[in-house]
């Protein structure tokens, strides 16, 4: 079978661990149906002879030894979690990208020089649990065991017991690996970059920054029929003011930095009640760091400025707080010298959402490539990228980790 039948196969395959009735995918970190998939990936690189083992915590790895220099390791891969009744593209299609890729290298040129390693990390999303990058910051010796030693889901069920139901527990010690010398991401763009401007492959070189923020205005309720304009304390108006000043300033900016108003929570959010109380989230994001620091010190000074002018008490928590990550330029070079080669129609670009590999990308060289997304749609059960060009990002792939791996 060629790239895209063997492609297309486990595809169909491993998206049926963990359907969703409504058409979505749903495999959540240390469910069954998560073990199932982690199974899967384990049964296909071992059908091609790679050697396969899990880490402490469910990290899974298939590898292929070098013949040479067996002590330095070119690795690829992503997350096999989900969100809830999400799409079969989002960290699926980098595993099976590289499982493929790299097979397809086997076959091709026999052993490589280095070792090849595909890796499926247990956990990306926090779609389950109240924590992110689990399986990549294990990989790092990064994690915080202590942190979610009491978490638990929605239902009550306990990290720890499921991770231990699972056969899996937490890492005896947190270090690195010193083999890796490599590691490269292949995933959906999640927006409409590529696709707008008919383009192939993303050459990622930047992953953003990001700042996050939760913010409460207070002010006074009171009754919408009996106090007029000139004596209200009116949080909502106030947010308004805050959301249009903000957004122009960020347009005026332009690319790269975007910003997000994404929830309001108005009280008592009721029809007759002048609002005395609004709590809003704000997501800024940047790949230059002192860029996002500087517009949200900006946008900080705006807010306690339209609080005070509405008489307005505003509390302002910073609870997130991302450098942006650069991806490591000789491997950047690699990949747009492969994408030049093979006359794909590509571009460099930075992502604005957050991946494995900006947790990766401190510690090992690392880089990113994106195929386009329909319309920008993921997280979605209608995420969707043509075939031709996943089959093209899993060639560019392999050129990549020929380059890589194999020179």
């Amino acid at each position: 079978m060629g790239i895209e039948e063997t492609y297309q196969r486990r595809d169909k395959e491993l998206s049926a661990i963990g359907s969703d009735p409504t058409g979505g995918l749903t495999r959540l970190l240390y469910t069954d149906v998560w073990k199932q998939g982690q199974e899967y990936v384990k049964a296909e690189m071992e059908a091609f002879g790679m050697q396969t083992r899990y880490d402490e915590i469910g990290n899974l790895f298939g590898r292929i030894e070098g013949s040479e220099l067996p002590e330095e390791t070119v690795m690829s891969g992503s997350h096999i979690d989900t969100v809830v009744n999400g799409g079969h593209l989002d960290g699926q299609f980098g595993i099976l990208a590289a499982v493929t890729a790299m097979e397809y290298l086997v076959a091709t040129h026999g052993q490589p020089k280095r070792s090849m390693e595909v890796l499926s990390l247990a956990e990306e999303e926090g779609s389950r649990f109240p924590t992110v990058f689990w399986g990549s910051k294990n990989l790092m010796g990064e994690a915080n065991n202590e942190a979610v030693a009491d978490i638990a889901d929605a239902k009550g069920l306990k990290f720890v017991d499921e991770m231990r139901r699972q056969g899996f527990d937490f890492k005896a010690e947190q270090k690195m690996r010193e083999d890796i010398k490599a590691f490269v991401e292949i995933h959906i763009e999640q927006g409409n970059v590529l696709e707008n401007q008919e383009l192939q492959i993303g050459v990622v070189n930047n992953i953003a920054g990001q700042r996050r923020y939760t913010v409460i205005l207070e002010g006074q309720a009171n009754h919408a029929g009996t106090t007029p304009m000139g004596y209200r304390r009116d949080t909502v108006y106030a947010f308004s003011k805050i959301c249009v000043e903000g957004i122009e300033k960020a347009k005026a900016i332009g690319d790269p930095l975007v910003l997000t108003f994404g929830k309001v929570i108005p009280k008592p959010n009721t029809v007759n009640v002048v609002p005395g109380e609004v709590e809003f989230s704000i997501d800024c994001r940047h790949t230059d760091a002192e860029a996002l620091k500087a517009f949200t010190a900006e946008l900080e000074a705006l807010m306690h400025r339209i609080a005070e002018e509405d008489g307005l008490e505003i509390d302002i928590d910073l609870w997130m707080d991302e450098a942006p990550v650069p991806m490591d330029e000789g491997i950047v070079s690699a990949i747009e010298k492969k994408a030049k080669e093979g006359n794909y129609k590509y571009r460099l670009m930075h992502s604005g959402a957050g991946h494995d590999s900006q947790v990766i990308a401190p510690h090992y060289p690392s880089a990113m490539i994106f195929v386009p997304s329909i319309g920008g749609i993921s997280h979605n059960p209608a995420e969707e990228t043509n075939m031709e060009d996943l089959i093209e990002g899993i060639k560019i792939l392999a050129d990549t980790l020929y380059e890589l791996a194999y020179v």
